[in-house]
């Protein structure tokens, strides 16, 4: 076990490690933290997230529910082979409503580890993130946990991690014993055998013979895995090709280097309360990347396609828009990216940043190229959960968060003033679920906006607004949990009692059919007039489309300077459209003819004729209301099924798949967002609590004319 060390013992970037866990929610991903801390010497007791007593998971909204809600940073230290290794840790939530919160992880992390629950193999949210660390580049690694209890299958999961996310996947280690009866391991590399040590509590492993029953799959696995490991480059091939075998420096050495490339899976498995996360230590440092060989992707404006940089961070220099290329290194100039704002209450707000070149001193001062502003640096804290340590200075490779940025939110390049770079930022979704809430005291009015304003800093998938035409306040979310959370934080963080309203569903408008439109404003009563003449041709886009403003105005029939004009009374007049005032989407708009007066045409009378020109070809063009339709995935005990899939079916769901895993049904359905409100407590009644759902915005679609009438409240015969 690694001594606790101070943080500059570690002067190598080769031997940083920055990652992220990430998992489905509920298979063990604080857990397995909590341990890591508990074996590199960082804390001293194992805190179980069932008992509200793990320190990554901080907030009490976490601790009473059991689940991570925000990401939580940590660092560490863990010796291999006499070399010391620094692991900065970020720990993701599970749950799909914050999945920003792995967006944004996976953003500035290299490499990741994959928790993965036994009894399940991949399920919904494992293969959202493994989408996420494709999006991102980062090589990462498997960990399938839970193979202690009831019906948990090392090669069930390897099987479905292979079939449903990579067939790169390869198993380096393999467990002996199943179930209850797991005791060790098999590593696949160096084909040695290892069981928990008498006496140790399970916290150590002594070495035995591989048994008997399990060595003809070891030598399968061993066999599938050399194979691989000889793809790594041509001399190994050759090797592999005369000798049939590798030695295990060249195997290890192989799969770094596949790993890196994001060719190759490693996969281990065990029980991660246990001495399989110091196996899982060793793998991290031998095969996860240094901030050297993380691979930064830029889009060349030019050519369309996508560039790879390994060792290099990359972006564009703000005031001309040239491609910027530095070495990550601590000599390059400055370069980092927030990824997180947090309040504290003590300390007020915090930005999280990655550095990813050159050094930062505390005092000193940055410039944000995002939003072109000069910021002080007041102070630079070393985050372990919601406790800080007070540095003097970081460098490239760290993270760290920093005190006294006023103007610097998620996604903001910070850099010198001198060189600036602006590099890519941070996409989050739209949020789908809304809620309307005031407080119950109109003296708390105040407060709640603030309260409100500190919360959409944190959180950039949720959002606040008043809603212009009720007055209400309306906030958005990820799902209803999300909301209830931002609740309850408003309630015990700020002291805000709120009055909450039903869950709102965030309906679009768009068109079915293609419309000309002639409009003409004419105001001439002798002085200054008012005077715009406009054809527009609306059509509609495919979904997800969005909107788009085709010029085609010739010989000047229209001066130049007026058309932004038009453009801009259309963008208006999107967010409010002709059915129920919802915002208009996936709208082709081709302004094709008009003509303007010398004296009383001017930009004004030429966005009053866009704005209303677009409202009235839209009421021609056949309007509909679209609704979100959720993606939704429920696992269930196969005694349920039948129940799970009326009631799915009954919500106007459809459903798309049933995936028998062991003694449990996945089933997958496409649900409209109406219809699942309160759908977590009828699932739960229904089967008695054994069936668990999650559930993630899917696509927008066409709402049924009834249920259309129904939402906007028209009655019918």
């Amino acid at each position: 076990m690694a001594n606790k060390v101070d943080y500059n013992s570690v002067k190598d970037l080769q031997h940083y490690r920055n990652i992220g866990i990430i998992a489905h929610v509920d298979a063990g991903k604080t857990t397995t933290t909590e341990r890591i801390l508990y074996y590199t010497g960082k804390k001293h007791t194992i805190g179980e997230v069932h008992d509200g007593a793990s320190e990554m998971d901080f907030m009490d909204q976490e601790k009473e529910r059991g689940i991570t809600i925000q990401s939580a940073a940590t660092t560490c230290f863990w010796s291999l082979n006499d070399v010391l290794y620094r692991i900065n840790i970020i720990d993701t939530p599970g749950h799909v409503d914050f999945t920003a919160e792995v967006e944004r992880s996976l953003r500035v992390l290299d490499g990741a580890v994959v928790i993965f629950d036994g009894k399940m193999g991949v399920e919904p949210q494992s293969s959202k993130v493994w989408g996420q660390a494709d999006k991102y580049n980062v090589p990462r690694m498997c960990f399938v946990n839970k193979l202690n209890l009831v019906g948990g299958s090392f090669d069930m999961s390897l099987k479905s991690i292979q079939e449903e996310l990579s067939d790169d996947a390869v198993a380096i280690t393999y467990p002996i014993g199943i179930e209850h009866e797991l005791r060790g391991y098999v590593d696949l590399i160096t084909m040695k055998a290892y069981e928990y040590a008498e006496g140790s509590d399970k916290q150590e492993f002594k070495e035995i013979e591989i048994p008997a029953d399990i060595k003809d799959r070891v030598h399968e696995l061993h066999e599938k895995l050399v194979e691989k490991l000889a793809e790594a480059d041509d001399v190994l091939m050759e090797k592999y090709l005369e000798d049939g075998v590798l030695e295990v420096e060249e195997m290890y050495t192989a799969l770094r280097i596949l790993t890196l490339a994001r060719k190759v899976f490693p996969v281990t498995g065990g029980d991660s309360r246990m001495a399989d996360t110091k196996v899982l230590l060793n793998n991290i440092v031998r095969y996860l990347p240094s901030p050297y060989q993380k691979v930064y992707a830029y889009e060349n404006a030019e050519t369309g396609e996508m560039e790879e940089y390994t060792g290099q961070i990359v972006g564009i220099n703000p005031d001309n828009d040239e491609k910027v290329v530095w070495d990550v290194s601590d000599t390059s100039e400055f370069c980092g990216l927030v990824f997180k704002i947090a309040v504290d209450p003590h300390v007020g707000q915090i930005a999280f940043a990655r550095v990813y070149s050159g050094k930062l001193d505390a005092g000193s001062f940055v410039y944000n190229s995002s939003r072109r502003k000069k910021e002080r640096i007041g102070r630079l804290l070393m985050m372990h959960a919601n406790d800080r340590e007070d540095i003097t200075s970081v460098r490239a490779g760290d993270i760290v968060a920093i005190v006294g940025l006023k103007e610097s939110y998620t996604g903001n390049t910070i850099c010198s003033d001198s060189k600036p770079i602006l590099v890519e930022s941070i996409d989050f979704p739209d949020p789908v679920v809304s809620l309307a809430i005031e407080p119950k005291t109109k003296s708390d009015q105040e407060k709640m906006g603030e309260a409100l304003r500190k919360l959409m800093q944190e959180d950039p998938t949720f959002k606040a607004e008043s809603d212009k035409e009720t007055g209400q306040t309306i906030i958005m979310g990820m799902g209803e949990l999300h909301l209830d959370i931002k609740v309850d934080i408003m309630r015990r963080t700020y002291g805000i009692d709120v009055i909450t309203g039903a869950p709102q569903v965030a309906y679009r408008e768009t068109i079915e059919v293609e419309t000309e439109h002639h409009e003409l404003l004419k105001k001439q009563t002798g002085g200054s007039g008012q005077f715009a003449d406009i054809t527009i041709v609306v059509m509609p886009q495919e979904r997800g489309k969005g909107y788009e403003f085709i010029n085609e105005i010739k010989g000047g029939a229209i001066p130049m300077e007026f058309i932004p004009s038009v453009d801009k009374g259309i963008q208006e007049s999107l967010h409010s459209g002709v059915l129920g005032g919802y915002p208009v989407v996936d709208v082709a708009v081709r302004l094709t003819d008009g003509s303007y007066h010398e004296v009383d045409s001017n930009t004004d009378t030429f966005r009053i004729a866009g704005s209303r020109g677009f409202k009235e070809a839209c009421r021609k063009a056949k309007p509909i209301l679209l609704e979100p339709i959720m993606k939704v995935v429920v696992t269930t005990p196969d005694d349920y099924a039948g129940d799970v899939t009326g009631a799915l079916s009954s919500k106007r769901g459809v459903i798309k798949g049933m995936n028998p895993k062991g003694k449990v049904q996945e089933i997958t359905a496409y649900v409209p967002l109406a219809n699942m409100f309160g759908w977590i407590n009828d699932l739960r009644s229904m089967s008695k609590g054994k069936a668990n759902s999650v559930m993630e915005f899917g696509h927008y679609e066409k709402v049924p004319e009834n249920i259309t009438n129904e939402v906007l409240g028209v009655k019918t015969k």
